[in-house]
């Protein structure tokens, strides 16, 4: 099965902002981003499925690409971040986040979660998607963490070099499962 994954555009948060599952507005820029990702997606559809993270800035990108109703699920949310949501990571004085920053991909935010139990939700999505039939072709709108679980699931890359293929906002993601 083909998956196509769409990251959200920017967010209206100021820079450095540790905004995880916390539902913030898109930025102003959102119409030429959701624009340009719509033209992108065109050489991909049609789809069998759309998917999509229940946070609006997924929601309101899949409406805008065309897809007003996607199936939700909160596999396909954003890592928690806890007690750090909407803090600037240049703000945060919990003496914690230097552990976590020399062991991001396995320890959790405090209160929230780490990258193995995001990439656990998100494989178990994605293992689940394998077993519907009559799907050849699904996209799913979500967030960076989520494409980064996904190329993994996928085979793009390995653990080592995840954050090294980060996908720009408003970009997309091609797996086969």
């Amino acid at each position: 099965m083909e998956v196509i994954l769409i990251r959200h555009t920017r967010v209206d948060v100021p820079r450095g902002t540790c905004y995880g599952q916390t539902d913030v507005p898109l930025a102003p820029t959102f119409p030429e981003e959701a624009a340009a990702t719509r033209q992108a997606l065109a050489a991909y559809e049609p789809f069998d499925r759309v998917y999509a993270s229940p946070l609006s800035r997924a929601r309101r990108l899949a409406a805008f690409c065309g897809y007003d109703s996607p199936v939700l699920d909160e596999r396909l949310l954003e890592m928690a971040m806890g007690d750090w949501e909407m803090q600037r990571y240049d703000d945060i004085t919990d003496p914690y986040l230097q552990q976590w920053y020399d062991d991001y991909m396995h320890l959790p935010t405090p209160g929230g979660e780490s990258f193995p139990m995001q990439y656990q939700r998100v494989a178990a999505f994605l293992g689940e998607l394998k077993t519907q039939t009559g799907l050849r072709r699904v996209a799913i709108f979500a967030h960076a963490g989520v494409l980064v679980c996904a190329g993994l699931y996928g085979g793009l890359f390995d653990a080592e070099h995840a954050w090294d293929n980060l996908v720009d906002f408003g970009g997309i993601e091609r797996i086969e499962i």
